[in-house]
């Protein structure tokens, strides 16, 4: 069942629905996003831009630390695939055929 939890982005209030089970991670969420929009706008400040560009900015910044996220971990997992099958070849050799 989903309760309203109350999140502050930019000194503004937001309700947002959510399961009980994902308040911690909603709430990281919003602290995360607050900290990005107020990295932006104070670096743009003297730049001009109302708050529809930094929440676009803000949105890009994040994607695109998703998508080294992504890249990384597929990355790290196709690196944890070969290790574990040059060490099953070692184990393969190693057992000869009598045991496999």
């Amino acid at each position: 069942m989903s309760e309203p939890v109350s999140v502050r982005i930019l000194d503004r209030e937001y309700l947002i629905a959510c399961a009980p089970e994902e308040r911690s991670s909603l709430l990281n969420a919003a602290l995360y996003l607050d900290r990005k929009l107020r990295e932006l706008r104070d670096a743009s400040a003297n730049r001009g831009g109302g708050l529809d560009r930094i929440a676009v900015l803000a949105a890009l910044n994040i994607a695109h630390e998703l998508l080294d996220l992504k890249a990384s971990v597929a990355s790290d997992s196709s690196s944890l695939s070969q290790q574990l099958e040059r060490l099953r070849s070692k184990l393969d050799a190693g057992l000869g055929p009598s045991l496999q």
